[in-house]
């Protein structure tokens, strides 16, 4: 392998990195987010700092011969450490067992780290060797302890990494179960990486020569390995970002019915608010629905009960549910007080009689259901037929609870 092919999956890495970097400075106390961006810039400067030119600079800047060895040793072992980390954040649980259980982890691999530094300190390494550290060296006194002890920690991470998203995919769906998977199948990489890493360092140990298996065959399957857990653990989140907003644009859009339907409720001259076209769905929706509950409170006083209980009960009759019962007849109501409210252009009909409230118990989900019997119901459509019919007399039905309004709502109900 060349530079490029470290280089290209650093900058990969980088790239993921600078699309969280936003999150994590508006939200930087979340737990789960900042494993992500550690694990993202652990696995770039993994890769960029065991590229061969890299290795090869840092020995000279240093003047010390092979001194990116413990340095790339350390980072792939902060790196498993963080993969862990991530995974038992992400799983959740009570929040101090999660703490608990992720200082174990970071306690464990930092005591690596430190003993990774201790060995090479120890050790004696004097010629230079840019691939072929591990079995050039496998049978020097204190390096070959600092190369078993790197292998063998990161064996360990990835066999308990194997093991956990393995039992977590299956208790879960959808892209969380997918993501796992993924990361399952990078780390069987990453074992492969260390089969092959170790195998040719026991060889040298039993005085044969495998040296390929170090040198052709391992930085492949690693470079592999953390591509794919990388896709893994980024995936999901990714992915559930974007479905939440294409469910926030697909509540916006199911709310227009009763938006478009409340706004012949607002006074005249009335200003409406208008959201900058980079405005997130969610301030969207919640501008919408604060123009809906405007709109019902300028139909109130041409709210029916009567009507609304007509409607009802022949929605119950069609065979509705409770909620889309409720939601059938609220949609009657407000497109017959909408037709009497277009009536009564001058507003002689506020403050005669009695307001009623519309109740949205459920808010959005009531919201929702209301638009779609607005689009739908065949009620809220007889009801319209003949508020159309009747001309004026649904104002004062509307404004009395009882009349021609109240009349052609239970006609039709």
């Amino acid at each position: 392998m060349n530079g490029q092919d470290y280089y290209i999956p650093a900058a990969a890495m980088a790239v993921s990195l600078a699309f969280k970097l936003p999150a994590l400075r508006n939200n930087w106390r979340d737990p789960l987010l900042r494993s992500v961006c550690a694990l993202l810039m652990l696995a770039g400067a993994v890769f960029a700092f065991a590229a061969p030119p890299t290795i090869a600079d840092v020995n000279r800047w240093t003047g010390v011969p092979n001194i990116s060895a413990p340095l790339v040793y350390c980072l792939i072992t902060a790196f498993s450490a963080s993969c862990l980390v991530l995974v038992v954040n992400w799983r959740g649980g009570p929040p101090e067992e999660t703490r608990r259980v992720s200082q174990r982890w970071i306690l464990g691999y930092s005591v690596v780290v430190v003993a990774l530094i201790v060995l090479f300190a120890l050790g004696d390494a004097p010629v230079e060797r840019l691939r072929d550290l591990d079995t050039y060296y496998a049978n020097t006194p204190y390096i070959r302890e600092m190369i078993a002890l790197y292998l063998v920690a990161h064996n360990v991470a990835a066999v308990v990494m194997v093991a956990m998203c393995w039992r977590w995919s299956l208790q879960v769906r959808g892209w969380l179960r997918v993501g796992l998977m993924i990361i399952v199948a990078g780390y069987m990489f990453n074992l492969s990486y260390d089969a092959t890493k170790m195998s040719a360092v026991v060889a040298r140990w039993t005085g044969h020569d495998l040296d390929f298996l170090s040198t052709l065959v391992a930085p492949p399957l690693a470079s592999v390995g953390a591509l794919i857990s990388a896709i893994g653990f980024v995936l999901p989140l990714v992915c559930q970002r974007l479905s939440d907003n294409w469910e926030t644009w697909t509540t916006y859009r199911k709310l227009g019915s009763l938006w478009q339907e409340v706004q012949i409720a607002a006074p005249p001259g009335t200003p409406s608010v208008q959201m900058a076209w980079w405005s997130a769905a969610e301030l969207r929706v919640i501008q919408r629905e604060s123009d809906i509950h405007d709109g019902f409170l300028h139909l109130g006083p041409y709210f029916d009960r009567s009507l609304r209980d007509g409607a009802y009960e022949r929605a119950v009759a069609d065979g509705a549910d409770e909620p889309g019962a409720r939601a059938v007849a609220d949609a009657a109501m407000v497109a017959a007080a909408v037709r009497a409210r277009s009536a009564d252009p001058e507003g002689k009909v506020i403050g005669e009689g009695e307001e009623t409230v519309l109740d949205t118990a459920d808010g959005p989900r009531d919201l929702l259901r209301i638009s779609h019997a607005l689009r739908h119901s065949p009620v809220v459509r007889a009801v319209r037929e003949r508020a159309a019919l009747s001309g004026s007399g649904p104002v004062s039905g509307a404004a009395s609870g009882s009349g021609s309004a109240s009349g052609a709502a239970s006609g039709s109900a």
